[in-house]
């Protein structure tokens, strides 16, 4: 099939529309449909064929252990390229591409208005070792759970488009994991009249025991010398992975990271080479948070509110106990903003 390159994303390259990707959900103002985009890729290496118990590993101040899903070790060196089946979201303000294939990623976020992508978009898929069973890749936004890195980020997922009464449209990926049995859907929707993205997202306990998990989800943005991390007023310290530093916020005291940020605005440095290399927000109701570059004046922000339905579930919190075929649903929204 010819390929084509889409003129309102720079970068993006299709290969037409399948046969069976018709819009199956359109409303007014509002279209989903899932066509195939071919992204430069940089192969993985096999599972290893037998189980790989790793009680002991540490990965970021938690276990390590994986079992049942196999272990990927290698990347190649050479990229190439590869077709993906993209489910795309589009109203009058932005436009959304997902990617069910590598573990129902958003991909792209792009805003109309202002001709800019508000997530950072990767017009390569290059993985590196950093995910819990391996392969793990940067740019857009990820949805981990049990816990960090989740084993399947790099895997496919299934998905399906539906239509709501108020001329809405979601995209639902979903999954069973294998490692606690639990299922996770994220639906993401767009509305006719907002200019934002509605992520739900539904975790279900399917056992008969109480499961702990941690669910969270890291949007990249495109930083340089003039970003700014913006943080609810209740935010006055901020850590990385496993709380091994500290540091004040909005202004640090000391040394963040073997570097001295002494009496200096820690949300916003001046140099991108000294800017943190995480910043975790510490006892907060974490009602929103945002990044701006204030050259640009743009940027995007999030609305988390997290809904603990019948079930016995503890919380709120990133990390709860789910009890007895309880549910917990977490809605979030993301969109761009400017000043």
């Amino acid at each position: 099939m010819q390929k084509e390159i889409n003129r309102d994303m720079p970068g993006l390259t299709v290969t037409g529309v399948q046969e069976s990707a018709t819009v199956p959900a359109e409303s007014p103002f509002v279209k989903a449909w899932h066509e195939k985009v071919v992204i430069p890729t940089y192969p993985v290496g096999k599972p290893e064929k037998n189980p790989m118990f790793l009680e002991k590993r540490v990965y970021q101040g938690s276990s390590g252990v994986v079992y049942p899903y196999p272990v990927i070790e290698r990347i190649f060196d050479a990229k190439e390229e590869r077709e993906y089946n993209a489910l795309f979201l589009e109203n009058p303000f932005l436009k959304i591409m997902i990617l069910p294939e590598l573990g129902g990623r958003v991909q792209m976020a792009w805003d109309k208005l202002k001709q800019r992508h508000f997530v950072y978009y990767n017009q390569v898929i290059k993985p590196a070792l950093v995910g819990l069973t391996g392969p793990w890749i940067s740019g857009g936004i990820e949805f981990n759970w049990p816990q960090h890195h989740r084993p399947t980020t790099f895997s496919p997922v299934d998905y399906s488009i539906e239509m709501n009464e108020d001329n809405s449209v979601t995209v639902w990926c979903n999954e069973y994991e294998r490692m606690f049995h639990t299922q996770g859907a994220a639906g993401f929707t767009l509305y006719p009249d907002r200019a934002y993205l509605e992520i739900r997202v539904r975790l279900v306990n399917r056992t008969d025991f109480p499961q702990t998990f941690l669910w969270w989800a890291n949007p990249a943005v495109k930083v340089n010398d003039h970003y700014q991390s913006v943080f609810p007023p209740d935010v006055q310290a901020v850590f990385d992975h496993g709380k091994r530093d500290v540091s004040k916020f909005p202004i640090a005291d000391g040394i963040y990271y073997k570097v001295d940020y002494s009496r200096e605005p820690i949300s916003r440095c001046t140099k991108i080479s000294r800017y943190p290399p995480l910043l975790w927000p510490y006892l907060q109701n974490m009602t929103s948070s945002a990044g701006m570059n204030t050259t640009r004046k743009a940027g995007c922000s999030t609305w988390p509110t997290i809904t603990f339905l019948p079930g016995k579930n503890s919380g709120p919190g990133e990390t709860a106990n789910s009890e007895g075929h309880g549910t917990a649903t977490s809605p979030t929204r993301m969109a761009p903003t400017s000043n």
